[in-house]
């Protein structure tokens, strides 16, 4: 198989090197232009691509006729976009367990397949999933990685580190996003790609998904209004709201849920949920899931704007840089058996973001623009939250971060806080 010259490794690269030696099969699933083929075919030594010019109705009736017969090839085997024939989940599944071997097959796939009522197996025991995402800014050569998430984790937090981005260059990754295609393009034809990517979920992907007809506009419309809500708690209702004020359109509350679960099995909606700790008082805790995109460019694309609108509107430019660090925390956090969550409670007090470990370790962390102001308030929020939880029924927080996009530096606080530029992070 000939592999790209330039392939930029990918932090799923160990994640699906590792799975495969656990699993017969594993399920590749992300967003479209997210990387997952190029990433699948670094591994594996044959392929057989479903949605292959000219091929593809051929490759849907062998899927039911004869499915074995796709199967073939020197291990693993990669299937690209194997959601065209769901058939294929209960081929794979018998291979993999009548087989000795481990690490057969590896199936990757751009959206949630519409209609699994012919798969008779979930896949338990015989299947691993790994969820890929646009690149993080380390993934992207964009951030120095003087600061590894996993040494904070490991105890190494008297960290130091240089951040080679200023603020007009965290906008334009803002808005470029991680799509590998666009990393090493000219900076404003990488500017267009994300724009190519909305316009094709909106005009072709969302019709695909579940063969449900999608009006375009109402889509391009519901982009928008979700991107002004990215980093908010808000329910479908304020959606409807929002849709009439700025939009000048109602859609009524079970069209909008539609379009959202149809945004959601195309990977491009991935909202994050709420964490529930153990407190030393009862405090009632919101159980909302927060929204975002899988990538800050999707909603800048949908909103029309660029690197100079975001510089312009600071305010904007917080909500979709913090759309930017969750993608971030989202693709390193994985890749140590962790992820990523939300806290707010009743009273207000909020974190932006926690990344909780498999293993009970977790780190607290807000997300700010960058300024002393704007960082002593993230520092103050995080030990308010710190102290109120319970460390006689769950471990002490391993860090406190402010994750920024301004500042050249990393460094520690003399009250133990961290600040980290998003430019010096890593897994």
């Amino acid at each position: 198989m000939t592999k790209i010259e330039q392939y930029r490794p990918r932090i799923a690269d160990k994640i699906l090197e590792r799975k495969l030696k656990g699993k017969g099969a594993v399920l590749l699933e992300g967003a479209k232009w997210c990387g997952k083929t190029t990433t699948a075919e670094q591994l594996c030594k044959s392929v057989l691509y479903m949605s292959e010019s000219g091929k593809r109705e051929q490759n849907i009736q062998l899927a039911t006729l004869n499915p074995e017969l796709l199967l073939r090839g020197e291990k693993p085997r990669l299937i690209d976009e194997w959601q065209v024939a769901p058939k294929l989940w209960d081929a794979v599944r018998f291979e993999s367990d009548h087989s000795k071997d481990l690490g057969l097959f590896v199936l990757t796939g751009s959206s949630v397949p519409p209609d699994m009522s012919e798969v008779f197996h979930t896949g338990t025991g015989r299947f691993a999933w790994v969820r890929m995402r646009p690149m993080s800014l380390w993934e992207s050569g964009d951030s120095t990685g003087d600061v590894s998430l996993k040494a904070l984790f490991d105890g190494d937090t008297n960290i130091s580190g240089i951040s080679d981005l200023d603020l007009e260059r965290v906008a334009f990754l803002t808005c470029r996003g991680g799509w590998p295609l666009a990393v090493d393009m000219e900076d404003d034809i990488a500017l267009d790609q994300a724009f190519d990517y909305v316009s094709a979920v909106e005009k072709r992907d969302i019709q695909l998904v579940d063969g449900v007809n999608r009006d375009a506009t109402r889509v391009h419309r519901l982009l928008r209004s979700y991107s002004r809500h990215q980093g908010s708690q808000v329910n479908n209702s304020v959606i409807k709201a929002d849709l009439i004020e700025n939009e000048g359109d109602s859609i009524d509350i079970d069209t909008i849920s539609s379009y959202i679960n149809a945004l959601k099995r195309l990977f491009v909606i991935e909202d994050v949920e709420a964490w529930n700790p153990n407190l030393r008082s009862k405090t009632a805790m919101r159980s909302s899931d927060t929204r975002y995109f899988t990538d800050p460019s999707i909603a800048t694309a949908s909103l029309g704007i660029g690197p100079s609108d975001l510089i312009s509107d600071l305010n904007t430019f917080g909500l979709l840089f913090e759309t930017l660090c969750i993608r971030d925390l989202k693709v390193y956090s994985e890749a140590l058996n962790g992820g990523v969550y939300h806290y707010r409670d009743k009273n207000g007090l909020e974190c932006d973001a926690v990344v909780h470990l498999r293993d009970g370790r977790y780190g607290l962390i807000e997300i700010k623009l960058g300024g002393d102001t704007s960082i002593n308030q993230g520092a103050e929020t995080l030990k308010t939250l710190a102290n109120k939880i319970d460390t006689d029924k769950m471990k002490s927080p391993s860090f406190l971060m402010v994750l920024t996009a301004n500042g050249d530096y990393a460094y520690k606080r003399e009250d133990g806080v961290l600040v980290v530029p998003i430019g010096c992070l890593k897994d």
